[in-house]
C-alpha cells in the first residue's frame, strides 16, 4: 500500500487514554483482533503483525471519563488489506452482536464504524483501487452512500475470523478541531499536507501523495470547541511518519517560524496543532 510507506507522509500509530486498561485490552484483543506487543501496569502497545505498534493505550493515574463537545479524536481508522478482510470482520461483529454505529460506501473505500468501551471512535475500512477513485478539480469524490452489507458479507466466503491480518495498517485519523482556518494553516502550510476534499465550511480532508485522506478535520463539536482536560479519556497523541530527516527538519523549521510549538520529549519530537492535538514527528 504505497500511501502508507516512504516517500509518503502517513499516520503510523495512535495513542489513547482509557478509563480501565484491562477492559480496553479485552475489547481490542477480542473484538478488534489486535495482539499485545508490550504491557506495563498502566500501558499497553498493540499490534497486528507482532512487531509494528498500531495502537498504544494508557490509563492515567487520575483519569476521568471522556469529555463531550471538545477537540480531540473523532475516530482513528484501521485499514484492512482487502475487501474480503472487511467482510470477515463485519461477519465477526455481527456474530458477537457488537453494536455498530454505522457503515458507508465512500466510493474510494468501504467502512464500518463503532466505538471502544470509552467512546473512542473507530473506523475499520478497506480501500478500492485508486484507479477507481474519481477526482474533480483536484478533489476526490467521497460521498457517504449506503454500504452493501450483503455483498460485503458474501465476499467473506464464510471463513472463520482469526483477528486482524498481519498487513493491517493505521489508515488515517479524523480529528475534532476548534477552527478550520487555523487548522488548515497548521496542517497544510506547516506540515505540508494537501487539501483533497472539502465538506462545506465544517470539514476538511487532507493527504500526502494523493491518498483520499490521511487526516480529516471537523468542527462538528462547534467552532471554538474547548480542549479536553489533560487527564480525560481520549486522544493522547498520534505519530506522523516522515520519509527522511531532511523533511522532518524542514517541517520543524516551518512550524517554529509560524509560531507553533515544537519540543523534544522522551527522545521524540512533538508538536501540537491549534486545537491541542499532540503529534509525534518520526522518521
Amino acid at each position: 500500500m504505497s500511501f502508507h510507506r516512504k516517500p509518503t507522509t502517513f499516520i503510523s500509530e495512535v495513542n489513547l487514554k482509557v478509563l480501565k486498561l484491562e477492559r480496553s485490552l479485552t475489547f481490542y484483543k477480542e473484538i478488534m483482533g489486535l495482539k499485545i506487543l508490550e504491557q506495563t501496569e498502566h500501558t499497553a502497545k498493540l499490534t497486528a503483525d507482532g512487531k509494528t505498534v498500531l495502537l498504544s493505550i494508557e490509563q492515567p493515574v487520575d483519569v476521568i471519563s471522556k469529555q463531550q463537545r471538545t477537540t480531540g479524536l473523532y475516530h482513528f481508522a484501521i485499514l484492512l488489506p482487502n475487501r474480503t478482510d472487511l467482510g470477515e470482520i463485519l461477519n465477526h461483529f455481527l456474530q458477537i452482536k457488537y453494536p455498530l454505529q454505522g457503515a458507508a460506501d465512500h466510493l474510494v473505500s468501504e467502512a464500518i464504524y463503532l466505538a471502544d468501551p470509552d467512546g473512542n471512535g473507530i473506523e475499520v475500512y478497506s480501500d478500492r483501487a485508486p484507479s477507481e477513485w474519481t477526482w474533480d478539480n483536484d478533489e476526490v469524490v467521497m460521498p457517504s452512500d449506503p454500504l452493501d452489507a450483503e455483498d460485503l458479507l458474501a465476499e467473506a466466503q464464510g471463513g472463520s475470523w482469526n483477528g486482524l491480518p498481519h498487513d493491517t495498517l493505521m489508515g488515517h485519523i479524523h480529528l475534532q478541531v476548534s477552527e478550520l482556518d487555523k487548522s488548515r494553516n497548521f496542517y497544510v502550510e506547516g506540515l505540508g499536507f494537501k487539501i483533497v476534499s472539502r465538506f462545506g465550511n465544517h470539514a476538511l480532508f487532507i493527504s500526502d501523495g494523493d491518498y483520499h485522506h490521511h487526516i480529516a478535520l471537523n468542527i462538528w463539536n462547534g467552532e471554538g470547541a474547548p480542549l479536553p482536560q489533560k487527564n480525560s479519556v481520549g486522544l493522547e497523541s498520534f505519530t506522523l511518519m516522515l520519509p527522511n530527516e531532511e523533511k522532518r527538519s524542514k517541517i520543524i523549521e516551518q512550524l517554529k517560524r509560524m509560531g507553533f510549538p515544537v519540543k523534544e520529549e522522551n527522545n521524540s519530537i512533538i508538536t501540537s496543532d491549534p486545537s491541542g492535538n499532540r503529534i509525534h514527528l518520526r522518521v
